[in-house]
């Protein structure tokens, strides 16, 4: 018999586990449109975080605002040739800068050591590529926080919101049904890759890109201002479908015995 509880917590990283604030894509995508003389908000740039970064940049560049000053400073629409020169180049920077943001999110390191005791294994998806990843996952290693395995959009050929990076998470670990497994993320993007996988599919507030802060604009801010900020985020959570939505990463062990006790009750 399968037992119905979690055994498999499939992290993101950026916004999720590292880089509070999800501050090394926002600060790349933006070096890359400005190269190109395209203007856009913070928030317009952080829309579809948690995507494959080449679709990201077509996402953006479909806007109405983007198409518009791409028009009226090159006289003529974008192409896919355009695509590829600034995911080109927003690759190389991101490579160059990612390592600088791999600090792990408060509690994480904790909250990893406490899943792994209770026999829960740690996988992880991601937007960036392999070669992205690189100075990241040790980085990242040696200041406490490992994944048991990495996934990029190229390994599956697609990223999110296609379910296929937990699915590749699901096949390494040999865990199913896919209500075994729980996916922890900070954007849209990632709570519809999970729902789309069938799993348990959670939204964290503190440091993600939803909420879109990072920690020198959190401690700038008011407690109602930043309160705006994060019901802002939960809407977009609730309305993506998330099955929870958790303050910190810090929950994640309290919520799963919670979904435990939920399954052992629906049996």
């Amino acid at each position: 018999m399968n037992y119905k509880k979690i055994k498999l917590a499939v992290f993101d990283w950026a916004g999720t586990t590292v880089d509070y604030g999800c501050m090394a894509p926002y600060v790349v995508f933006d070096e890359t449109f400005k190269a190109k003389n395209i203007y856009l908000t913070k928030a317009e740039i952080l829309e579809p975080m948690g995507m494959e970064k080449r679709d990201h940049i077509r996402t953006l560049l479909s806007t109405e605002k983007a198409s518009a000053q791409w028009y009226k400073e090159y006289g003529r629409i974008w192409n896919d040739d355009d695509i590829n020169d600034m995911y080109e180049f927003f690759e190389a920077r991101l490579a160059e800068v990612a390592a600088d943001f791999s600090e792990p999110v408060d509690g994480v390191v904790d909250t990893i050591k406490e899943l792994r005791k209770n026999g829960i294994m740690i996988g992880s998806t991601t937007g960036y590529t392999g070669a992205m990843m690189e100075n990241v996952i040790p980085k990242a290693k040696a200041l406490g926080y490992e994944a048991d395995y990495v996934v990029t959009p190229e390994i599956v050929g697609s990223g999110r919101p296609a379910p296929f990076m937990i699915y590749e998470n699901m096949r390494k670990f040999n865990v199913y049904p896919p209500e075994n497994v729980i996916k922890i993320g900070d954007t849209v993007m990632d709570i519809l890759e999970g729902k789309n996988a069938g799993v348990w599919s959670v939204g964290v507030l503190d440091g993600s890109s939803e909420v879109a802060l990072s920690k020198e604009e959190m401690s700038a801010l008011s407690a109602e201002e930043i309160d705006i900020y994060r019901k802002n985020a939960i809407n977009k959570y609730k309305k993506a479908g998330a099955d929870y939505i958790i303050d910190s990463i810090k929950d994640i062990p309290e919520l799963i015995k919670k979904i435990n006790e939920r399954m052992q009750e629906e049996k």
